[in-house]
Parts: C-alpha cells; structure tokens; sequence
C-alpha cells in the first residue's frame, strides 16, 4: 500500500501545469500509451498534452530569451559603463600625472624646474654672491688698508713738508737777518 501511496503522489506531484520542463516531460511519458506493431515499439502521447508542454516549452524559452536579452542590455550596460570608467581612469592618471610633475617642479621665471634643479640654481646662486661678496669685502680692505697707508704717507708728507718749509722759512729768516746785519753795518 505505501508503494501505491508513492505512485499516487509521484503522479500527482508531475503535471503539465506546474513544475519544471523536465517534469512535464516525465508527466507525459508516463501517461503516455505504448504498442508495438512490426516489431517497433511506438508511444502514443495525447495530443491535448503534447500541445500543452509544446506552450510550456514556448514560454519557457520566451521566458530564457527575454532573461538573455535583459542580461546581455545589463552587460551592455556595464561594458558601456566599464569603457566610461576606464576612460575616466585615463583622465585622472593624466592629472596625477600633471599634478606630480607641478608638485615635483617650480616655475623659475616662467619655466618648470625640478625641485633638484631649482635648489641647485639657487645654492649655485647663493654661493655665488657670497663669492662676490667675499670678493667685494676683500677688495674693499684692501682698499681700505691702501687708504690708510695713502693716509699715513700723505701724513708724513706733509709733516715733512711742514718741517722742511719751516726751516727754509728760518733759514730765509736767517738769511734776511744777516742780509739786514749786513746792509745796516755798510751803512755805518
């Protein structure tokens, strides 16, 4: 009795109604009827059902087809939006790009340096002007010291000059006194 229990609920669990093709299929095996004639074996499948399933089988794929177009316009969809972010990918790797060679270089006088290249001009300038101003310095006391030494000879020079007019101013004194002794005793 519960091998007849089986079959009922077997049977009633396939129909054409519900369930997969798969069991559709079953359904009408087993309700189909079978004879052999010349020696073939033949199944004989209602017409009723095999125009049933033949609709299920239809909508079925109706039904595929359409999943399959709505897949394939969301893969569409995704490869357009896959193309757009690549792009967009492109762009900014551009701008990173452009952004780390601003942020690796400085503009000097309008043009783009590297970093290394402007600290280099820089110290490059900055030791040269301290070059020219220890050049400057040292010219300058050198000059200085000149001056001074220009100073101290045009000093020395000039109290020569001092001593040597004095004393041609006594010895012209001197000279003048006799001069003087001399005219004054001729007159007497």
């Amino acid at each position: 009795m519960a091998t007849a229990q089986n079959n009922a609920d077997s049977e009633q669990e396939l129909s054409l109604d519900k369930g997969s093709i798969e069991t559709q299929f079953e359904f009408i095996t087993k309700k189909s009827g079978n004879y052999n004639a010349n020696g073939k074996r033949y199944e004989v499948v209602r017409a009723i059902h095999l125009d049933k399933l033949k609709g299920n089988v239809l909508d079925s794929l109706k039904g595929f087809r359409a999943t399959i177009t709505e897949l394939n316009k969301t893969i569409d969809s995704q490869k357009e939006t896959v193309t757009n972010l690549n792009s967009k990918l492109e762009d900014t790797t551009g701008q990173l790009a452009e952004v780390t060679a601003e942020k690796d270089s400085m503009s000097f006088f309008g043009a783009q340096m590297s970093k290394g290249g402007y600290n280099v001009l820089m110290w490059s300038v900055i030791i040269g002007l301290l070059v020219l101003f220890l050049l400057f310095v040292f010219k300058f006391k050198r000059s200085n010291v000149l001056t001074q030494e220009a100073k101290t000879a045009l000093a020395e020079l000039e109290s020569e000059y001092e001593d040597h007019r004095r004393r041609a101013l006594e010895r012209e004194q001197k000279i003048s006194r006799k001069l003087q002794d001399e005219i004054n005793r001729q007159k007497k």
